[in-house]
């Protein structure tokens, strides 16, 4: 959350007096070690997006995902100009939210 909020990755609005919030539900689970001892619980809060109406509810959908054709055409492009390729991790993705719990 402190993350988020440093970023300015979203800012909170009021609900337009025509719409419904969407629900949500908590989804909660316990991993196990090899032993059969409970290792940690994992909490996820998950939003019941199949509640909305396209047209209605939203416009557009827009998934962050490079395709693999994508990113070798940067890999050859890099090459022809001679520049260097540099990884990093993202550490702030939010791909499977939730929250883990160690077990005590």
């Amino acid at each position: 959350m402190d993350s988020i909020l440093s970023n300015n990755t979203w800012v909170l609005v009021d609900l337009p007096p025509s719409s419904k919030p969407i629900g949500c539900k908590g989804v909660f689970r316990r991993k196990y070690n090899t032993n059969g001892s409970i290792q940690m619980f994992k909490a996820i809060l998950v939003a019941k997006g199949f509640t909305q109406k396209e047209g209605v509810d939203y416009f557009d959908i827009y998934s962050p995902v490079a395709r693999i054709t994508s990113i070798r055409v940067l890999f050859v492009l890099a090459s022809i100009y001679k520049l260097h390729v540099h990884q990093m991790d993202v550490k702030t993705t939010f791909s499977k939210g939730g929250s883990v719990y160690e077990a005590t």
